[in-house]
């Protein structure tokens, strides 16, 4: 009797498209089921070392929520590689200019650290608003995690 294990061929023409509505949704829940669909995890042919994850898109970024004291207390680090250039920007100032680029950090920070992460980050698409153009390619509404006005 053998085991059967996936090669990776034909991969990428399995791969499903979901649209998930950040609207009153904590970031942070919404951003591990999503990195769980990215990953594959929630395939049941999930192999460590290949890309078994679908296509995510998220809108309504915009009306997502922090949860305690995240919306006060979160603050975005980066160094320009110049000698004093740390800079930092709070999570509500990143939040009110670009509100996808939060969900992507957020989303990028529980994937993989290594190429195959990076690959899985491309497979996500953040749109501020309810509007994307993605609509050729069939997505599938999903309810990944119930939002705030079902509990």
């Amino acid at each position: 009797m053998s085991t059967h294990f996936p090669s990776g061929v034909g991969l990428a023409e399995k791969r499903k498209w979901f649209v998930v509505d950040a609207a009153g949704r904590p970031v942070g829940r919404l951003a591990t089921e999503i990195a769980r669909v990215l990953t594959g995890k929630n395939n049941p042919q999930w192999t460590p070392f290949l890309d078994m994850g679908d296509y995510v898109i998220v809108v309504n970024a915009r009306k997502a929520v922090f949860k305690g004291s995240r919306a006060t207390q979160k603050v975005y680090r980066h160094h320009t590689r110049y000698p004093g250039g740390l800079r930092e920007i709070s999570v509500q100032d990143q939040f009110a200019k670009h509100p996808e680029r939060v969900i992507e950090l957020a989303v990028r920070g529980m994937l993989p650290k290594t190429k195959l992460g990076k690959a899985m980050a491309k497979k996500l698409k953040v749109y501020a608003d309810a509007n994307h153009p993605h609509t050729a390619q069939r997505p599938e509404e999903t309810n990944i995690l119930p939002s705030a006005e079902q509990k």
